[in-house]
């Protein structure tokens, strides 16, 4: 679970380095806590079926990181 807000600066490479893992059999579940920096576009540039992607209203990291958790599957 990765909570996001306002990283798009940082997106890429995150996303770039979790994806190249040798252990491929994982969910990433990533929480836009109401970021207005454009992080929803970098994020929707990826296509990966191990990605699931959530958008909520800004409430915090830790909100945002308890909705991706039960959202986990």
């Amino acid at each position: 679970v990765i909570p996001v807000y306002n990283k798009a600066g940082f997106l890429q490479a995150t996303l770039d380095s979790v994806l190249a893992q040798s252990f491929t059999d994982f969910e990433l579940i990533l929480v836009n806590d109401g970021s207005t920096d454009g992080s929803a576009q970098v994020i929707a540039g990826f296509k990966d079926d191990r990605i699931r992607y959530f958008e909520k209203e800004n409430g915090r990291a830790s909100t945002a990181r308890n909705f991706g958790i039960a959202e986990a599957v």
